[in-house]
């Protein structure tokens, strides 16, 4: 079987869509505002790319499939052996390098955002080091679109703009794009469980399928790229409120060499350092990489928008087991992981982004002076209990430099506190 790019996939809509793990290795956007995509790494692989907000994922995962096209197709995943650097100081930019287990081949990837467009760019070197897989090794890009956070009722296509192929996803008014920088020499998208790329190859090792459309189900998108042309390359996933804006910032982006937007990119994050004399190099066994990483970590997790919403995590815990009912996760501003998150920043001598946090903080508080235990960016609250916890108190008390409204703000929490003294889940160590 080996349909035309015009001819509809089978399978609709696929199985019940379900998210991925949430044992994050890694997470990074550009530290710009005008770049409103932010991304999520574990296993050696792209999870979660959120867009245009940090409250909302767009994909699944994204990986390669690797095959010889007659003994074996690995999946990057689950086997090859995976490892992640960090090229960059004071920056979340990352190589990542999977092997295979007997040392045939390996990928190496390196991860980031364009510094100005929403467009997440991985350059991809493929190493192929048993003579054998010369000139047979082949490689596939599947990306499991999950469009405005849902895995269902997403659809997908081959398109093509001036003779370059595209692989394209949209849901509501979210559209995806996906190219390589060398072109796919084959596409196909299909429904998840059925007609999809993985189904394919792990059949007989070969790229079969070449389906043009699969409308409102899971979907997956398959991109075949010839490594014996060139076994160096750039894929792009571009996001936009329509087809051409997606499309624009492909092409704006893809214009630009990869060595470009890594200087761009690194040098927006290590601006962000405020003060130099937080650094601890010399008092720390790793020169003070976790410290300067863990506080780049934080940056990222503020909404670009919606600026002092930082989310608790971009993950979704157990999200193997999670499917389209279950929405929330740790994407969303849970008020105790803000006030830690701001009061962490705080202390390396950041105080811009605390400030935005007390102030979007102050746009939630309701009038006894709680907040909602979580939120979306937004501030519409998604579970109904109070974050009324005194240990997690945001604000602190009132002082004398505090404006007339802050220290209203101030009074109204205290005097819920003061009222509402004996705090359960500090002393049963619940979620609060």
């Amino acid at each position: 079987m080996n349909p035309a790019e015009n001819s509809v996939a089978f399978g609709a809509p696929g199985i019940e869509p379900r998210w991925t793990s949430s044992a994050k290795e890694g997470v990074g956007t550009a530290y710009h505002t005008s770049c409103r995509v932010w991304f999520t790494l574990s296993h050696g692989i792209l999870n979660e790319i959120y867009y245009p907000h940090v409250d909302r994922p767009n994909t699944r995962d994204f990986q390669f499939l690797i095959s010889d096209g007659e003994t074996f197709c690995h999946e990057e995943k689950r086997d090859l052996i995976h490892a992640v650097d960090y090229p960059k100081r004071d920056c979340l930019f990352y190589r990542l390098t999977n092997s295979e287990p007997q040392g045939r081949y390996r990928l190496i990837k390196h991860v980031l955002t364009d510094p100005h467009l929403s467009v997440l760019l991985v350059r991809t070197r493929v190493e192929v080091l048993d003579e054998s897989l010369h000139g047979k090794l082949r490689l596939y890009a599947l990306l499991a679109p999950h469009i405005a956070g849902c895995g269902a009722d997403n659809s997908g296509w081959c398109s093509e703009i001036g003779g370059v192929k595209l692989l394209h996803a949209q849901r509501e008014s979210v559209y995806l794009l996906m190219a390589c920088s060398v072109g796919f020499c084959r596409r196909s998208v299909g429904y998840v469980g059925f007609s999809d790329g993985w189904q394919d190859l792990m059949q007989d090792f070969k790229m079969d399928w070449q389906f043009g459309t699969a409308q409102r189900g899971n979907i997956a998108l398959t991109g075949e790229i010839d490594v014996r042309q060139s076994n160096e390359f750039t894929i792009a996933i571009a996001f936009g409120r329509s087809y051409q804006s997606a499309a624009t910032k492909l092409f704006q982006s893809l214009a630009e060499p990869f060595e470009t937007h890594c200087r761009g990119y690194v040098r927006q994050w290590q601006r962000s350092v405020v003060d130099p004399k937080f650094d601890f190099s010399n008092d720390t066994s790793d020169d003070g990489g976790m410290y300067r990483l863990s506080r780049c970590v934080l940056l990222a997790h503020e909404d670009k928008v919606f600026q002092g919403a930082l989310v608790a995590s971009m993950s979704i815990p157990w999200g193997e087991t999670k499917g389209d009912n279950d929405l929330g996760g740790y994407h969303l501003v849970w008020t105790r992981d803000l006030v830690q998150s701001a009061t962490a920043l705080l202390a390396t001598g950041q105080t811009s982004t605390p400030l935005r946090a007390l102030t979007w903080l102050a746009g939630i508080q309701r009038p006894d002076g709680t907040f909602p235990q979580n939120s979306w960016i937004n501030g519409a609250a998604y579970w109904s209990a109070r974050d009324d916890c005194p240990c997690r108190g945001p604000t602190g008390s009132p002082r004398s430099g505090d404006g007339p409204r802050t220290m209203g703000r101030k009074r109204r929490l205290l005097t819920f506190d003061t009222c509402n003294s004996d705090c359960r889940s500090c002393l049963h160590g619940g979620m609060g």
